[in-house]
């Protein structure tokens, strides 16, 4: 089989913290007008295809991955002017651009979570996934998120848990639902009539939940703890093919448009059920494989001191890139806004080796098989900067463990 040509097998995707990148009037807080100053800037580094991370709406409990409504700007990062000026000057100069899809779960401020737990006959009561307490406790579910490392949170109100794979404030939707599919479809369409062309989409793969609800023991939980063995449970549920076949065929296939899943979870024995072009799904997806090289403490993430391998590093890349020889297409990246700085976490950031570094990595990354991502600033080799109190870390993992 030859692998047909598409637009975003051969562009180059730069990913945009709209936070950090450029604060145009000077609160301390990045935003879109600041991007709209740096289009020039973005169009000469060469790149076809930009990424922006979360601009919705947002309390901000998880950096704008918790959001209260998906079709209005973040107050802090400007208007929906502002959005549409921007994406008419990403287009102007030949630029396509992808946003983020959080549907796996919104902020527990959106009216449809406010709605569904005021009370157990709401009509958005099944927008989400409850336990109630006359059934016991629910059935244990892990989360990195949680300052209990517990899935779910007790609402007095209807005396019932919610589940919350990610932060007490990130309610899980309940895909399950028809009618909250339906919803979601619906918002995406809002963002392709305006012009974006993709999206790439958060932790996609847990979308589908096992509702006959198996327990796990406090021994297979503290057993797949160091390797993260519950997040492949997570990422396989029994719907989910389902879901993004049904999302495709409703949605992605209506356009010129791009998708790449983020898909913690997915394994080389499960890669082409999620991108073989003949099961109607997704583009692309990122795995997560290399960003386990040299770890000491997958737990922790903390770096083993003797380095890394690179016949490990290696290894890990040649199977990703033959996965795909034939069939369905990759992603490659070696940091984004979840990950170190390239430079400090792959190379060596000492005056001697900064340069150098940053070149190899960048000629690595354009050389393989797989869409590039780049993380704006690694184009000019930024480093990591270590704060000297966890207070500084705005980052619900980080703070938990």
């Amino acid at each position: 089989m030859v692998t047909k040509r598409a637009w975003w097998k051969e562009g180059i995707v730069y990913q945009i913290y709209p936070r950090s990148f450029m604060d145009s009037n000077g609160d301390g807080i990045g935003d879109l007008r600041g991007i709209i100053n740096r289009l020039d800037y973005i169009k000469s580094l060469g790149v076809d295809i930009v990424w922006l991370n979360p601009i919705y709406q947002s309390p901000n409990d998880d950096n704008g991955y918790d959001i209260s409504n998906y079709r209005e700007i973040m107050d802090e990062f400007g208007s929906m002017a502002d959005f549409d000026e921007l994406l008419i000057g990403f287009h102007e100069r030949g630029i396509r651009l992808v946003m983020d899809l959080v549907v796996n779960h919104s902020s527990d401020e959106h009216e449809w979570f406010k709605q569904s737990r005021s009370s157990r006959d709401n009509p958005y009561r099944n927008y989400y996934h409850w336990w109630p307490a006359e059934k016991g406790s629910p059935p244990k579910r892990f989360s990195l998120f949680d300052d209990r490392a517990d899935a779910w949170a007790f609402d007095e109100q209807t005396n019932a848990w919610y589940l919350h794979y990610f932060g007490k404030k990130q309610p899980d939707l309940n895909w399950e639902n028809p009618d909250v599919r339906e919803a979601i479809f619906d918002m995406m369409h809002f963002w392709f009539n305006k012009g974006i062309d993709g999206f790439r989409m958060d932790v996609v793969a847990f979308l589908s939940k096992d509702e006959a609800w198996p327990h796990f023991t406090d021994a297979e939980i503290k057993a797949a703890w160091p390797e993260f063995g519950w997040i492949e449970y997570y990422a396989n549920g029994p719907r989910i093919h389902e879901y993004l076949n049904e999302m495709n065929r409703r949605v992605f296939s209506k356009y010129d448009a791009m998708s790449v899943g983020e898909t913690a979870g997915a394994t080389l024995k499960t890669a082409l059920d999620f991108v073989d072009e003949d099961r109607q799904e997704m583009d692309m997806f990122f795995h997560f494989d290399g960003m386990g090289v040299g770890l000491k403490d997958a737990h922790v993430r903390t770096l083993d001191p003797n380095g890394w391998k690179l016949t490990e590093f290696k290894n890990i890349y040649n199977r990703w890139s033959d996965i795909f020889s034939k069939k369905g297409w990759g992603s490659i990246y070696l940091g984004n806004h979840d990950q170190p700085r390239v430079v400090t976490r792959w190379g060596n950031d000492s005056p001697e080796f900064h340069a150098v570094s940053a070149k190899m990595l960048h000629t690595f990354l354009l050389s393989m098989r797989s869409t590039p991502f780049i993380y704006y600033g690694d184009e000019i080799g930024m480093t990591n900067f270590r704060f000297d109190s966890i207070e500084h870390y705005y980052d619900l993992w980080s703070r938990n463990l």
